[in-house]
């Protein structure tokens, strides 16, 4: 029969060893990007300057820059904040402050956006060919990615939007309600600016993924050479990660040192917003606190 002290050694080394385990799997995940760092900088430093990111597309490796993927990536981040921002918000604020009482269809609501925030991003671009390219007619345009990339990222706000209504607590409510406010001014002046913080970093998390997705914009026909930048909402554009991954599947060095430098500006980009995140997030913390 074992002791209390040898099912406690027993219980320990087990621990041990999961501790072990775990710890090798983050160092192992840490070291291959940390390796992937090295080599993207290593590559991609020498060409990263201002000149590479105002300079146009080029087929020659030299004199090639970023600036039209730079205009089309942030065209497509605009338009998909500007449609799913709105509509996330409000649809929230709906489900979370309007209804009271879950009822099944409610329910039925929330449960398929649950379900579509974790659908491949694919289906979503399959879905704005067939609608919006095709069957809106509008072909290639920037308006057909944004229409598709707001469907993607739709879910995810309602979502974050949602969680950030749940944090505040409900005496906020209830206070403006006993002063005599209606149930939209007490969301409009109290709910909505303490939930703000949150819903701004959730926005701020959906426009990163939808800045740095391809599969969807690569359906809808996103081209991967527009030598000069989009200027209107019917114009052909591309964005830098399919402009990454062209010039990855480049035979020739200078196009594999130009994507590693995109793919520099790119982390760049995606690091700062998540830093604004972040800060938003540690604001409405220390707010909180207070």
């Amino acid at each position: 029969m074992m002791t209390a002290s040898s099912y406690t050694r027993k219980r320990r080394r087990k621990d041990g060893a999961f501790r072990a385990l775990c710890f090798t799997a983050v160092a192992f995940s840490v070291l291959l990007l940390f390796i992937f760092l090295i080599k993207i900088v290593h590559d991609g430093a020498p060409r990263f300057s201002l000149e590479f990111i105002g300079s146009p597309l080029s087929g020659r490796p030299a004199r090639t820059g970023i600036w039209p993927a730079v205009v089309g990536s942030l065209w497509i981040m605009a338009l998909t904040g500007a449609l799913s921002v709105p509509i996330g918000v409000a649809a929230a604020i709906y489900l979370e402050e309007f209804t009271l009482k879950k009822t099944a269809f409610i329910r039925f609501i929330q449960l398929n956006i649950s379900n579509l925030a974790g659908v491949p991003s694919i289906v979503y671009g399959l879905l704005g060919l067939a609608v919006f390219s095709r069957w809106f007619n509008l072909q290639q345009s920037i308006l057909a990615g944004a229409f598709t990339m707001s469907l993607l990222v739709l879910p995810m706000v309602i979502i974050v939007t949602q969680e950030a209504l749940r944090a505040v607590p409900q005496s906020y409510r209830d206070g403006s309600l006993a002063l005599g406010s209606t149930r939209w001014q007490a969301i409009r002046l109290q709910v909505l600016p303490a939930a703000m913080p949150g819903i701004l970093t959730g926005v701020i998390l959906a426009m990163s993924r939808a800045v740095g997705e391809t599969a969807p914009l690569i359906v809808v026909g996103a081209a991967s050479f527009v030598p000069g930048a989009p200027s209107k909402l019917n114009d052909l554009y591309t964005v830098l990660p399919i402009q990454i991954f062209d010039w990855s599947l480049e035979s020739r060095k200078g196009f594999n040192d130009a994507a590693a430098s995109a793919i520099l500006f790119l982390m760049l980009l995606l690091l700062s917003m998540n830093s604004l995140a972040i800060w938003l997030r540690a604001r409405s913390a220390s707010r909180s606190v207070r």
